[in-house]
């Protein structure tokens, strides 16, 4: 008499838990549901989109060997997602096809290696080592994306035609630098499969040139960078003072430029900030468009962390979405990774994602603000301060007492919060960004000079940190 699927997967289950610990046994594979059996692929049934994920970046091979070993070879698997728990909603996604013999993943051992002009592989035999799951699709827009995204689109469409070339991209880490960058090339492949595009590391770059020069096949290693169409360069600050490594780049940079070939690469910062540098490679990077990332103000924090929670499946409820759109608002990686702590804590302990738990994590995980300062507690400190009444901010108003007003406001605005220049003047006055920036150097050299103006500056701080109520 043949087993039923449920027995055949406590079987699975059995093997599974002797190559596993007991804690990873537990949290991930205890709440899999084994619904059904047919046409040689099994199907299984996950909590959220975090457990299929975790599932797959750590478990799949495990998973396929074992089932293999229990209902045969060949067989597939099939994760049924719970997508919305209140609707009953699930979404059918097949396990990655890799081999269930394989020790470890494919090409990043190979990609150390420097590649050989003579062995190039053809187009559609180049790996362009993207990450497809960082897309235009989960790249949400906001006020400090919208120009890289917006142009990194138009590349994307046409490739050829772009005159963002190079284009590139820096902000800080966390940002979404990386997203969009591969986002850009996917996109590419996507529309144009034909073309060569390829994305690495600075750093990768640096080794596979080592590479090359220790082997002696420096001439091979530029011959093949310059057949590629779309080159992307993540971290290029990594070059700093690497002089060799630098000429090389400098070669096949001005190769693929002269040959409408797209550049597009990356930084922590603008390329006058870069140190050890080459004037001449500095040069270059300003030639196309240098595009900003910068940190994600409040607004789209939160559309961010809707867009992942409706990814994963996940039931986060509002106030904690606002809790941690407030107090996360160093990067979008804090973000995500606040999120996947909310899961694996509701997960293991079988705890509803409420306040206090989001309060705890968020906590340990970054300088915790409970009350971050905004523009418009700034404006009623400072008015208040002054005896201004708020709505004379927005007048044309050149009077003394007026503009002290808006100059001070401007300056805390940019000291206490991650707005840009440019929505800090339209939320003070609505004046524009150079305005800003002036009156952030007008109290900035005030300041130093003046005691009397730097007594009453503090006195407006003193108020502004005391918490409300």
């Amino acid at each position: 008499m043949e087993s039923s699927p449920q027995v055949l997967w406590e079987r699975c289950l059995q093997i599974i838990k002797e190559n596993v610990t007991e804690q990873q046994y537990k949290t991930w594979f205890t709440p899999i549901i084994c619904t059904s059996y047919e046409q040689e692929t099994v199907t299984v049934q996950v909590p959220s989109q975090f457990v299929y994920e975790y599932l797959e970046e750590h478990y799949v091979n495990l998973l396929r060997r074992v089932l293999n070993r229990v209902f045969g070879a060949g067989t597939k698997l099939l994760y049924r997602v719970e997508a919305d728990k209140t609707n009953n909603i699930t979404v059918d996604l097949e396990a990655s096809p890799r081999p269930v013999a394989a020790a470890a993943p494919r090409p990043v051992t190979n990609a150390n290696k420097a590649p050989n002009v003579l062995q190039a592989p053809m187009p559609q035999d180049l790996d362009p080592q993207l990450n497809p799951n960082y897309n235009f699709e989960n790249f949400i827009e906001g006020i400090s994306n919208k120009l890289p995204r917006s142009v990194g689109q138009a590349i994307a469409e046409h490739p050829k035609q772009s005159t963002f070339n190079p284009l590139f991209i820096y902000g800080p880490s966390g940002v979404g630098k990386t997203h969009l960058v591969n986002a850009i090339g996917t996109k590419i492949k996507e529309l144009y499969p034909q073309k060569r595009v390829l994305y690495l590391s600075a750093h990768l770059f640096q080794v596979q040139y080592t590479d090359s020069v220790r082997n002696n096949t420096v001439n091979d290693f530029i011959n093949f960078y310059q057949t590629i169409d779309v080159l992307i360069i993540d971290d290029v600050q990594e070059f700093a003072s690497l002089t060799k490594t630098q000429n090389t780049f400098f070669h096949i940079f001005n190769h693929l430029h002269q040959n409408g070939r797209q550049l597009i690469l990356t930084s922590d910062r603008p390329p006058i900030a870069l140190q050890g540098m080459e004037e001449r490679l500095l040069t270059r990077f300003k030639w196309g468009l240098l595009a900003e990332l910068e940190k994600p103000n409040q607004e789209l924090r939160r559309a961010i962390l809707l867009s992942k929670i409706h990814r994963d499946g996940l039931s986060i409820p509002d106030e904690v979405v606002n809790f941690i759109a407030e107090n996360v608002n160093d990067s979008v990686r804090d973000l995500e990774g606040i999120v996947n702590s909310l899961m694996a804590y509701s997960v293991v302990y079988n705890k509803d994602i409420d306040l206090g738990l989001a309060e705890q994590i968020v906590r340990r995980a970054v300088r915790f603000e409970k009350k971050p300062v905004t523009v418009d507690h700034i404006l009623e400190t400072v008015c208040g301060y002054f005896n201004v009444g708020q709505n004379e901010i927005f007048t044309k108003s050149r009077k003394q007492n007026i503009v002290q007003v808006r100059q001070i406001a401007m300056y805390l605005a940019q000291k206490y919060t991650d707005l840009s220049s440019s929505k800090i003047g339209v939320l003070i006055g609505k004046r524009n960004h150079a305005t800003v920036l002036h009156s952030c150097n007008l109290v900035a050299d005030r300041l130093k000079i003046d005691k009397s103006f730097k007594q009453k500056f503090e006195d407006i701080e003193a108020i502004l940190k005391k918490p409300k109520g």
